[in-house]
């Protein structure tokens, strides 16, 4: 089966727990992870991105009162189903996220308007996360990433 990356920026202003659970949220959601896909275990994963085990509890806990993913003893921590009712955003989580894209754009030397054509862009496109946002490789030591996959963790990506 597909495997997929999860990645934790160090630099970023966003908590590694949330960094985890806002894109393990992404691919639930946009289907790339489906319904009965078992996720690795706490410490698998925390190790594969060189966390403490309680970061990635406290993303998967945060995960199972969404209910986006359901643990149970002997099973391990599975993709629950998604409920039909159209789930609400987080205003604050949003503009965590601008902020974050804007100073990282502006890192890169972009300017307001070669910012608003990227998020312009990417609105008119697959509304999806792009595999790129999840699988590719990153030459940055601060960013830590792990493929998740279906049945566990591969080894950590360097």
């Amino acid at each position: 089966m597909s495997e997929r990356a999860v990645r934790v920026d160090t630099t970023s202003q966003v908590p590694p727990y949330e960094q985890i659970r806002a894109q393990l949220a992404a691919l639930i959601r946009t289907g790339r992870l489906t319904e009965g896909e078992r996720l690795p275990t706490v410490r698998q994963l925390a190790a594969d991105l060189d966390l403490a085990p309680g970061t990635v509890a406290r993303a998967y806990r945060e995960l199972e009162a969404a209910e986006l993913i359901r643990t149970r003893r002997g099973a391990g921590t599975r993709v629950a189903a998604l409920s039909s009712e159209p789930h609400a955003h987080d205003a604050h989580q949003l503009g965590t996220l601008a902020r974050d894209f804007t100073s990282a754009a502006r890192a890169l030397g972009a300017d307001t308007q070669d910012i608003l054509t990227a998020v312009r862009n990417a609105l008119n496109s697959d509304p999806a996360p792009s595999p790129a946002a999840f699988d590719g490789a990153t030459d940055d030591p601060r960013t830590a990433e792990a493929s998740v996959k279906v049945t566990g963790v591969r080894h950590r990506l360097e």
